[in-house]
């Protein structure tokens, strides 16, 4: 459950939030992704998404065999490359567009910030999530007995 929350959080900045940014002027942009990267980082996002998911498909792949434990390893593989995925391109991006101080000017935050890239990557880390919990479905379907 914790792998579809956390593409579904990847998929909901995809398709609703970057394209509603998107629209936005460039201080509004600046102002409105500050406050949702400031709220996203919460016990609850990283303890049922961002780390739980990892974490808890870590304990099931620890605790299974067999193709079940092949399934849920790949599951795992892919959500440690999320994480470095986010370690290494969104985090960055996001930590320096709330380092801007408050009077830069946005177009110059915004075009440094460089949302296009940003959400290139955000896309690759939905297909990573989604894929991460297509395996771990899969591997309660090989779990079944026959």
């Amino acid at each position: 459950m914790t792998s579809g929350v956390l593409a579904g959080a990847f998929l909901l900045y995809a398709h609703t939030v970057m394209p509603a940014l998107r629209q936005a002027d460039d201080r509004a942009f600046v102002d409105t992704f500050r406050r949702l990267d400031r709220a996203i980082i919460n016990p609850v996002f990283m303890l049922t998404g961002f780390l739980g998911a990892p974490a808890l498909t870590l304990a099931a792949a620890l605790t299974t065999d067999g193709d079940v434990r092949r399934w849920t390893y790949a599951a795992l593989a892919l959500h440690l490359l999320m994480v470095l995925i986010t370690g290494a391109v969104n985090v960055p991006r996001n930590d320096a567009l709330k380092a801007a101080p408050p009077d830069a000017d946005p177009t110059e935050v915004r075009t440094d910030f460089n949302e296009l890239r940003w959400a290139r990557w955000n896309l690759l880390r939905v297909l990573i999530s989604c894929s991460a919990a297509i395996a771990l479905a899969w591997a309660l379907v090989v779990a079944q007995p026959a």
